[in-house]
């Protein structure tokens, strides 16, 4: 393997977290998409499996403690859809909610807990949010 390029593709893990029957979606505070709602989630850093990464990307982003069940499917998030910003694969998981409130980092200016069928109404989200939610609630048993 030759040396590690920085344009590449870039590995992101995200969290679909349930409690109390409603979904949590976050807003981006900057760029990449920077005024869009999401899933809580951020970059795999090297030598950290999936799950840690998740796990910090969540403590860090929002200050819960989660409980990961499963994998639901990948995104790709290509240079256009990120207005330049990069090339990203990002795997989803399900998780439970476990302990704390929501406290939102820097990287992050709103949160809503909603109800999973009506999430991304009337809000703007990330492409395919809709779709991941579902899979995230039938991985739940939702």
């Amino acid at each position: 393997m030759t040396g590690f390029s920085h344009t590449g593709p870039q590995l992101a893990v995200s969290a679909g977290i349930f409690r109390d029957g409603k979904i949590l979606l976050v807003r981006r505070a900057r760029e990449p998409a920077k005024g869009v709602y999401t899933f809580p989630g951020g970059r795999v850093e090297f030598g950290e499996s999936l799950h840690e990464a998740l796990a910090r990307e969540v403590r860090e982003e929002t200050g819960l403690k989660i409980e990961i069940v499963g994998l639901i499917g990948y995104r790709e998030a290509l240079p256009p859809r990120t207005g330049g910003h990069g090339h990203f694969v990002v795997l989803p998981f399900a998780a439970r909610w476990v302990a704390n409130e929501v406290a939102l980092n820097e990287e992050l200016d709103d949160a809503k807990w909603l109800p999973p069928r009506e999430a991304v109404q009337g809000l703007r989200v990330t492409q395919g949010l809709d779709e991941t939610i579902r899979s995230a609630c039938a991985i739940m048993g939702l």
